[in-house]
């Protein structure tokens, strides 16, 4: 099989390849993105999941009948976002492993698909062959799902009396049926086929319900079957599907691991989450020893020095635990507005495989410190929490004139939203003994009731043709620009742990910066005495435990 390179220079021919997915320390948040994949929920429950900005939507369809649940549509919208081949530019998922999610995606939509082909063959033989029937069916019950879902309680219970006085005129009709011969068999039979159906239907609906839940409560567990995708590992050079999945999967893999980062105003960082504390040293460069000069050096000489100590933060002269081992990284940060609707990456002879190359980076962390461009910045980050919070630390230099000015800002992103994370509830019932009536029992309901099995069924013929159902059903729209972890993160302050663990984080780098930075100007000939007592002061402001607003500038 020939290379093939896609547009954005990465090389997704095969080779030794470098497994990216179910990184360590990152389960958790994203086992409770990937579980949505497989929830039964309706679908307008994610709409309680929506951020401060990012604001998810359902798009309402033409018939009820026909609308998805919460599984069904997260898995559809977001494997089209993410694996389309005309997809626009996706914002990091720090904290989790997107390529797991959509990989759980792709497998609870083999599910899926395996159910809807059996449900297809029982709608054929019990559905299509006596149609009228089938549609007088249908027709009932999606008149009863539009009075039912109506906000009048009265309403709603009239869509139940309206199914039981139907089932009753049917009865009726079946027994004075003033038709004999072929005729009345066939008019008989198309009213009888379809609750025969019903029956089959209710069966393997519901042990298809019984294994998505399964999945669920698996990975919200900590363990759980990982996803089967077979058909994104092609077996020939003919199979273009599969190599476009395999090809799609590789490219988001490297798109998560891109150092290119968007600052959006006021909702922070895209991805990292907003900005809660900024701590500035900026003294006058001025001679140690009037007698001589000092000595030439740049602003990426100073990064350099302080990214090799913050590469030392995990040890200490304690055995206390401490930090864990971060992740430091240059980032090359790009602003863009407020409300942008989609997001860019740098392409060109200095990108390759969604990485600024090292060159690139020197050049605009010495030379676009002021006007137009993107900056650099170097962070070190801290994924804990299993994933739920990711604390990360921006460290920018700049030198401007004689003033050379050292940036510490801090960024938080919270753990997902709690509807993520909810395992799901047995469907039982409490009923009376029949000997003992003064005692209680549960008894377990089926997973899929008398409408979710037609709805499924309704569903099931369409399945091969999603655009179809998108417009019959309506569909899930994710929110822009889109990333899996940031636009369902919650703010880490409610939680008590997570917050200090955002706050006692900032001292320790802070005070690694700014020794690293004194260390390099004094090796140059700087007086650094004013840096020092600055420095100084700001590790005492630091220990200041509330955080702020700093995006928005009203601290």
């Amino acid at each position: 099989m020939g290379a093939v390179v896609a547009d954005s220079g990465f090389d997704f021919s095969p080779g030794a390849q470098v497994p990216l997915t179910g990184a360590a320390g990152q389960t958790a948040a994203t086992h409770a993105l990937a579980s949505a994949a497989y929830r039964d929920s309706p679908v307008t429950a994610i709409l309680d999941a929506n951020g401060e900005w990012h604001k998810s939507a359902v798009k309402k369809g033409k018939l009820s009948l026909f609308e998805p649940n919460l599984g069904e549509a997260f898995s559809r919208a977001v494997q089209v976002r993410m694996l389309g081949g005309a997809r626009k530019a996706l914002v990091q998922s720090f904290g989790t492993d997107p390529q797991t999610v959509v990989e759980h995606c792709l497998a609870a939509t083999n599910i899926r698909k395996a159910r809807d082909t059996r449900l297809t063959l029982v709608m054929g033989v019990f559905g299509v062959l006596f149609l009228p029937g089938l549609l007088l069916w249908l027709a009932v019950f999606q008149l009863r799902r539009t009075i039912a879902g109506a906000k009048d309680k009265r309403a709603g219970a009239l869509g139940t009396v309206l199914l039981v006085a139907v089932g009753g005129l049917l009865v009726i009709f079946l027994v004075k049926l003033p038709f004999d011969g072929i005729l009345g068999i066939y008019l008989r039979a198309m009213l009888i086929a379809p609750v025969i159906g019903w029956l089959w239907a209710k069966q393997i609906c519901e042990a298809a319900a019984r294994d998505l839940r399964d999945r669920w409560s698996a990975l919200l567990s900590g363990g759980g079957i990982g996803p089967k995708i077979p058909e994104a590992v092609p077996r020939s050079p003919g199979e273009i599907a599969a190599e476009s999945l395999r090809q799609g999967l590789a490219r988001l893999s490297a798109e998560q691991q891109s150092n290119s980062v968007f600052y959006a105003g006021p909702k922070g960082i895209l991805g990292m989450g907003t900005r809660w504390g900024s701590w500035q040293l900026a003294e006058v460069l001025d001679r140690a020893d009037p007698g001589k000069e000092i000595h030439g050096f740049r602003s990426w000489d100073v990064i350099r020095a302080i990214h090799d100590q913050l590469r030392m933060l995990e040890r200490g002269p304690l055995h206390t635990g401490g930090f864990p081992t971060p992740s430091v990284k240059h980032w090359i940060v790009a602003p863009v507005g407020e409300n942008a609707g989609e997001i860019s990456r740098p392409e060109g002879q200095d990108v390759e495989a969604y990485q600024i190359k090292n060159h690139e980076i020197q050049r605009i962390c010495n030379e676009q410190q002021f006007g137009a461009g993107n900056r650099h910045y170097l962070g070190v980050q801290f994924t804990l929490w299993d994933g739920q919070l990711v604390i990360t630390m921006l460290i920018t230099v700049t030198v401007l004139h004689e003033t050379l000015r050292i940036e510490v800002t801090g960024h938080a992103l919270g753990p997902v939203h709690p509807l993520f994370t909810t395992k799901p509830s047995p469907k039982t019932v409490t009923v009376n003994k029949t000997v003992r009536f003064w005692e209680t029992k549960d008894r377990a309901l089926p997973l899929t009731d008398t409408t979710e099995v037609v709805r499924l069924s309704a569903r099931a013929p369409l399945t091969w043709f999603p655009n179809v159902l998108d417009f019959l059903g309506g569909k899930l729209t994710l929110p822009e620009p889109f990333g899996l972890r940031h636009v369902w993160a919650q703010k880490p302050w409610r939680h008590r742990f997570m917050a200090d663990d955002a706050m006692r984080a900032a001292a320790p780098v802070l005070r690694v910066v700014h020794t690293a930075a004194i260390k390099v100007l004094e090796d140059h000939g700087v007086d650094t005495d004013r840096f020092s007592g600055r420095s100084t002061f700001l590790s005492g402001m630091i220990q200041d435990p509330a955080p702020r607003k700093a995006d928005l500038y009203d601290a």
